[in-house]
């Protein structure tokens, strides 16, 4: 067990609280995942006692790094997009994001390849990628684009502030202020997503570029509301960045900056349950809500505190760290999103000219692979693929020659209907197949696979790193919420909870932990 920072709690803000009156306290975040350390940095910035627990050596959480062979594998997020939200939780403990991480942006975003040969680049910038389209697709096309990316701004200025970016208490929070949810209702939002996204073009590739991302959220484009476009505002608009020295890079630079704010850092200690005192309401005898008064490890060590974030899977959490609490109805009963079957693989020579940082590599199938993936919990027969080479950016993370590639198909989680133990070896071999088909160096050198019995060792629900869909009953005050109001002092952080899944919401989700830090 070791321990990094110097814990004094000398940040910038020290002895108050994020509104510069509140009370300094002690506070234990179990896990050094994203959110985990949005939280820190928020926490330790305003002057809070803060130590972040890892069982892990290094921060990071799910963004965690495998070398092997001189090849360097980001095995979390490699699509990192709202650099804005990562700068306002530097900046919330004290530092400058530009003196411990650089970010460059990838243009193209992305490479789109379709099954009839053709390509459309994901230019970063809508002058760049209006061009794109037209040359592409046609001016009628481009200027489909143009008022797309005119309704997508519009619906995150009324969503970000007012239905992502907050804490919920009631169910009823969401129609207040009232202003914002008639606007978000008079500008389609509850309209289902595809069918948005076809009110601007009528060439499928784009319905598909711009509809894809709902798969972040759990869901089909024909089913995901077209709230969720917001995803595609990010990525699609706002533009996608890469770190030098790799996603990895983010988490090391945020610890860094927890640090430098005063938060302490023990790694290699695991965290068994979170300690409290009197009995929690509807267990024999409980009536107020017990007290949160520290964490116990693995090795009998108990770290006394006034609150305790936890960064760890919300179900898995209550199941292992609490298990004198039930967890909430949608935590245990709700609908999960599909999988990732992942294939990391270090290989020898250099991807095709035509390659970029991030290539998807879309199905000819679509409705019915949606069908088959979600419905029927089956591998899809006609996979769309993800394959990003990291080394295109950074050749560092590889040897000289020789690429990083990752390679990931969307596959049905553990509650799905495939036998991975039989599987394994063979969506492998698919993706293998496909990848040299397609042009990439197929020389393996290192080499790792990643099913969703390998996410639910990780301590992943339903095998799952997505957590729950983002249907309209698991999104917002519906969503577990970050607070457990029989046990005061205990505050979740991460995908599972609000706002949800992706980097930017697990960021945000850090700062709405803080918040209800601040509230006790």
């Amino acid at each position: 067990m070791s321990a990094t920072g110097p814990g004094t709690g000398t940040g910038p803000s020290s002895g108050t609280g994020l509104s510069g009156t509140r009370p300094r306290r002690r506070v234990v975040i179990v896990g050094a995942g994203l959110g985990g350390l949005s939280a820190a940095c928020h926490l330790a910035g305003a002057g809070h006692q803060v130590t972040v627990v890892e069982q892990g050596s290094r921060p990071g959480g799910r963004a965690g790094r495998i070398e092997s062979g001189g090849f360097t594998f980001d095995t979390g997020p490699t699509v990192l997009t709202m650099p804005d939200l990562l700068e306002a939780t530097f900046a919330a403990a004290g530092t400058s994001m530009a003196d411990l991480l650089t970010l460059r942006p990838l243009d193209p975003s992305y490479r789109a390849n379709f099954a009839d040969g053709s390509t459309i680049a994901l230019r970063h910038g809508r002058e760049a990628m209006a061009a794109e389209i037209r040359e592409k697709c046609g001016p009628a096309e481009e200027a489909g684009f143009v008022r797309m990316c005119n309704w997508l701004e519009s619906l995150y200025q009324l969503e970000m502030p007012a239905f992502i970016d907050r804490n919920y208490d009631h169910f009823w929070d969401l129609a207040r202020p009232l202003g914002p949810a008639l606007g978000l209702f008079r500008l389609g939002a509850l309209r289902r997503l595809e069918s948005a996204i076809r009110r601007y073009f009528t060439d499928e590739r784009l319905v598909r570029l711009f509809s894809f991302q709902a798969m972040y959220a759990g869901l089909a484009p024909q089913q995901a509301l077209a709230v969720f476009a917001v995803i595609t505002y990010m990525d699609s608009v706002r533009g996608v960045y890469f770190p030098e020295g790799g996603i990895g890079a983010v988490p090391a630079a945020m610890a860094t900056a927890a640090q430098k704010a005063g938060a302490t850092f023990v790694h290699g200690a695991r965290v068994v349950r979170v300690l409290h005192e009197g009995d929690v309401p509807g267990s024999a005898g409980g009536g107020r809500a017990a007290q949160v008064r520290g964490v116990l490890l693995a090795d009998g060590t108990e770290i006394p505190a006034d609150a305790v974030v936890v960064n760890a899977d919300l179900p898995t959490a209550y199941r292992t760290l609490l298990p004198e609490l039930t967890a909430p109805v949608a935590a245990r009963k709700g609908r999960y999103s599909p999988s990732a079957f992942v294939w990391h693989v270090g290989v020898r020579g250099l991807p095709p000219p035509e390659a970029t940082h991030h290539n998807i590599h879309f199905g000819k199938e679509w409705s019915s692979s949606f069908r088959t993936l979600l419905r029927e919990g089956k591998r899809m027969p006609d996979p769309s693929v993800l394959v990003t080479v990291p080394t295109l950016t950074d050749p560092g993370l590889a040897p000289d020659g020789s690429s990083v590639l990752y390679v990931l198909e969307p596959v049905p989680n553990l509650s799905g209907k495939v036998d991975w133990t039989v599987e394994r070896g063979a969506t492998r071999d698919r993706l293998a197949g496909l990848v040299e088909g397609w042009g990439y160096p197929s020389d393996v050198v290192v080499e790792e696979t990643v099913d969703p019995t390998d996410w639910a060792y990780q301590g992943m629900a339903r095998g799952t790193p997505f957590a729950l869909a983002h249907t309209f009953f698991q999104s917002g005050p519906f969503r577990p919420p970050n607070v457990d109001r029989r046990m005061r002092g205990l505050v979740f952080v991460g995908s599972g909870t609000v706002p949800g899944v992706g980097v930017p919401m697990v960021l945000v989700s850090g700062r709405l932990a803080a918040e209800r830090v601040e509230e006790l």
